[in-house]
């Protein structure tokens, strides 16, 4: 009979290649199932098990306490950078192209539009409590106090000496940066009673003749007539630290955070709302989102428990495994920790969103371990503890490799992208499925075999005292026939009240099974099915693209106010991308610069940036300023040498002079090998506008004839907008692909492999249609999720159809009542053993989190339907539609396309598969 056993794959190579007579001899070992195959294995490895139980405890606990020490080399990063940035993005290799021309001075001359990178900075929101105008003299003087706060803090180093921000500040000219309207604080009497006016977009300083562009630090503004500002209803104040070196990099950090500190305690001024956000804010709420993790962890272990020990206690107190629900538990912790010591060991980084690790394989852990107590349950008791220890691994070895095996590609899939944080957990979860696959074949069999062999001596199953059983317990107490009876009498092992079924499996056996096998039943699930699976596609073209800053912070952040204030006042004029010229190009060639002015141009007519009034651009000035004053001044731009030495000697003249930091000259100072100009963007508001603006900018420097860069410190995070789409696709795609070929080879029926392929894609769809209507973007967060979901969306699909497939009956109802008997309550235990260990998540105030919890609930609970209900009564439907003639299910010796193992060996009785329970 053996080699009438074909893999899925294997019957369909069969079919495909008539011809070949070596396919279809069936020699080769490939084509005989991999059910078969592992059922053999389990077998024998489920007999060794219950031969040497001691040994296979002792061995993974002590693997897990060597690779534990993993942890003391652990390598943290919660950069954002790091965790959202893809590792090809293109914006990282513009910033490294650009550094190689361009470096800030922080000591003499710092601009903060020219930085490269996000370094040392606090900004503050401030707005009044009523909304109210700011431009008052009395409200000016507040935030005039507050600006001396900031700047006279004084913090201390790890030595103990003192600093202020005087001494790690950004330079301008010998003096400190600061905000720059801060300056006519003593003139807003004038601007009050108009005999200054304020001109918007762009004023000069009447006094020290700086140029104002208000919609860089003033929002809210209200105009007179003629355009100037009448009032405003917020200001934004910058404070910048020094880069320059490690140590003054360090230093401020070090005043960011003890002023992070100082004003969390308050500023003193109560009639004014004042927001803070600083360079390593997003950094600090990555790491805040994962230590508020570890109080919800405790809670989960402590309910996940307590479910778990309930759903294994039966109402026989001799067969119910309790103890094993607590092992189920420790065994899946101590598989993590082995995961992620060996991983630690191996040099991985640790990222926060591993944290969610833990509670992911506690609910797969004990997913295994119901399915593992199921089969053992339909074991006879009167059997050895050997040869049930062998059935039960033979029974339940198919389904958790299948699951075990689909969630670790899945997650290896992810290790495939080009996002390190998706690489990190993907490569996290993988192993610790794997480990926890491992130690449950391993430790829990083994603390199975010892209770196998207490059921034996007839043990209660929590206090380990010999007992009667049921029917030998009719004279005893109804406490002690409650509580305390239970097994098998040794007597009459086969008396009808010592093999009662629970309530639970009855109520799958003959309501659930009988419910699905209805014909109206079945048309409400088809029905449902089609409803369901048309808002889901609905929800999928609505998913919008984008991971924001702000979604790094916890609800309940200090950050939050400034997100909320930066969107409401200032996100129309979000940040300046700079447009960089490289190359040889001849400047002193009219035909040139006129073409480099007209790509400028070009950029300002898109419809999110801003016009002339914004721009910051040298060569633009310096054309003019010869159009001005060079026939007056006798300046000749005739050749390049000439030209630079003007452009050196009359325009770049004086001690501050923002443009000398815009042009790079060669060695010999002959020619121009760097240049850049700077734009304003405007009203992007949105991620896909950001998108938009990006590639578009990016495109016209690539359609240029000169070689230009478009760059901004932003565009680092753009640039996942670009691809995670795109990503997301690709890996459920190939990672779909592999579980239907993983089915393929492991279910021996090409048909049922195909219904949980269907499942598959339709519960991935579902998904995705539902978080867009949940709220929940494409972005790095959920990409994690969705490609673990694949794994997931195998499970309980794969649990129902091997059961349907395997069941040893005939008719298609009976088929649907048998893998409702066997899997039903296993599939609704594993279902809610992960939703319990989600459920926590949704109490974390954390975007991560919250997302992270929203889509294991949708996963879990669409894997669950389509198991329960969906995949049986399709399955069903199919079977009848085949059995009316279309197809054969038999094939052509008569035998049934499953696993034929059962039919041999010692075991190969007629009550083998029977259920204990009668």
């Amino acid at each position: 009979m053996e080699e009438n056993a074909l893999s899925g794959l294997g019957y369909i190579l069969t079919k495909c290649f008539p011809n070949v007579k070596w396919i279809q001899e069936r020699k080769f070992f490939f084509f005989k199932t991999f059910d078969f195959i592992l059922s053999k294995v389990f077998f024998k490895l489920g007999e060794l098990i219950a031969d040497n139980p001691k040994s296979f405890i002792v061995i993974p606990v002590l693997i897990t306490v060597i690779s534990v020490t993993g942890f003391l080399r652990m390598n943290w990063i919660d950069d954002p950078e790091f965790l959202f940035s893809p590792l090809n993005g293109r914006a990282r290799q513009e910033r490294d192209f650009i550094e190689g021309y361009f470096k800030l001075n922080y000591t003499d001359s710092f601009n903060e539009d020219r930085r490269t990178r996000y370094d040392p900075f606090v900004q503050l929101g401030i707005t009044k409590t009523d909304s109210s105008n700011i431009i008052d003299q009395e409200v000016m003087n507040k935030i005039y106090s507050i600006d001396g706060i900031v700047r006279n803090f004084d913090f201390h180093d790890e030595e103990g000496k003192s600093y202020t921000y005087n001494d790690i500040c950004a330079k301008a000219g010998g003096k400190c940066v600061k905000p720059r309207f801060l300056e006519l604080t003593d003139r807003i009497h004038e601007v009050k009673t108009r005999k200054l006016n304020l001109t918007f977009p762009v004023m000069i300083n009447p006094t020290t003749f700086d140029n104002y562009i208000f919609p860089f630090f003033l929002a809210g503004v209200k105009l007179y007539p003629e355009n100037s500002i009448m009032s405003a209803e917020a200001i934004k104040l910058s404070y910048w630290g020094n880069a320059e070196s490690q140590e003054m990099k360090h230093l401020s950090i070090l005043w960011e955070e003890k002023f992070l500190a100082h004003f969390l305690k308050g500023l003193g001024e109560p009639s004014l709302n004042i927001a803070m956000y600083h360079s390593r804010t997003a950094e600090q709420e990555i790491r805040n989102n994962t230590l508020s993790v570890f109080p919800y962890f405790t809670v989960t272990v402590f309910v996940i428990t307590v479910f778990c020990l309930a759903s294994v206690t039966l109402g026989d107190c001799v067969r119910s495994k309790t103890w094993l629900g607590l092992v189920a538990i420790i065994s899946s912790a101590l598989a993590s920790l082995t995961a992620f010591g060996i991983l630690m060991h191996c040099g991985v980084p640790m990222i926060g969103m591993n944290m969610a690790a833990p509670f992911l394989m506690l609910g797969i852990g004990i997913d295994d371990a119901f399915v593992t107590l199921s089969a053992w349950h339909r074991t006879r008791p009167q059997d050895s503890v050997r040869e049930r220890m062998a059935q039960t691994y033979a029974e339940s070895a198919v389904s958790i490799s299948i699951t075990s095996i689909t969630n670790m590609i899945s997650f290896f899939v992810g290790t495939f992208t080009y996002f390190s944080s998706v690489r990190v957990f993907c490569l996290y979860l993988g192993i610790s499925v794997l480990m926890t696959y491992v130690w449950h074949i391993t430790l829990f069999g083994a603390c199975l075999a010892l209770s196998g062999r207490a059921e034996k001596q007839q043990l209660h199953n929590i206090t380990c005292k010999r007992v009667k059983s049921s029917s030998e317990s009719a004279g005893e107490s109804a406490f002690y026939r409650r509580f305390c009876a239970g097994g098998v009498a040794a007597s009459d092992p086969s008396n009808p009240d010592d093999n009662q079924p629970p309530a639970v499996v009855i109520l799958f056996r003959d309501y659930v099974a009988h419910c699905l096998n209805l014909p109206v039943i079945k048309g409400v699930v088809v029905v449902a099915f089609v409803a369901y699976l048309a808002v889901a596609v609905y929800g999928c073209t609505t998913i919008n693209d984008g991971m924001q800053l702000r979604k790094t912070a916890r609800y309940d952040s200090y950050s939050i106010p400034f997100y909320d204030f930066y969107a409401k006042y200032f996100s129309s004029f979000a940040y300046r991308p700079m447009i960089v010229f490289t190359g040889n190009i001849t400047y002193s060639d009219p035909a040139n610069v006129r073409q480099l002015l007209e790509f400028v141009e070009k950029v300002e007519s898109h419809k999110f940036i801003g016009d002339e009034f914004y721009t910051d651009c040298w060569l633009r000035q310096w054309t003019k300023y010869m159009a001005r004053n060079g026939k007056y001044q006798g300046l000749n731009n005739s050749d390049e040498k000439t030209y630079i030495y003007n452009l050196q000697e009359s325009f770049l003249s004086g001690d501050i002079n923002r443009y000398r930091a815009d042009i790079v000259f060669s060695e010999d100072n002959s020619r121009i090998v760097a240049s850049r100009c700077l734009v304003q963007s405007v009203n992007v508001m949105n991620a896909i506008n950001d998108r938009r603006l990006m590639q578009d900018l990016r495109q016209w420097a690539d359609e240029s004839k000169f070689n230009v860069t478009v760059y901004h410190p932003m565009f680092i995070y753009f640039d996942h907008l670009t691809i995670v789409r795109s990503t997301i696709l690709k890996a459920i795609a190939y990672a779909a692909l592999t579980m239907v070929l993983i089915c393929v080879i492991f279910i021996p029926n090409p048909i049922s492999s195909l219904c949980v392929g269907v499942a598959i894609v339709s519960i991935e769809t579902g998904v995705i249609g539902y978080m867009s209507l949940w709220g929940v973007n494409f972005d790095v967060v959920s990409m994690i999720q969705l490609i673990m979901c694949i794994g997931f969306s195998v499970d309980f699909t794969a649990h129902i159809s091997y059961s349907y497939l395997a069941a040893k009956v005939d008719t298609p109802e009976e088929r649907v009542r048998e893998c409702m008997t066997s899997l039903g309550l296993p599939v609704m235990q594993g279902a809610l053993s992960t939703l319990i260990g989600i459920l926590p998540l949704m109490l974390i105030p954390s975007y991560m989190f919250t997302t992270f919890f929203k889509t294991v609930f949708l996963v879990i609970f669409f894997g669950t339907i389509h198991g329960i209900f969906l995949m049986p009564v399709f399955l069903s439907m199919f079977e009848s539609m085949l059995r009316n003639g279309k197809v054969k299910v038999r094939d052509e010796e008569g035998n049934p396309n499953v696993n034929e193992f059962r039919e041999m060996s010692s075991i190969r009785n007629k009550q083998q598969n029977q259920s204990a329970f009668g």
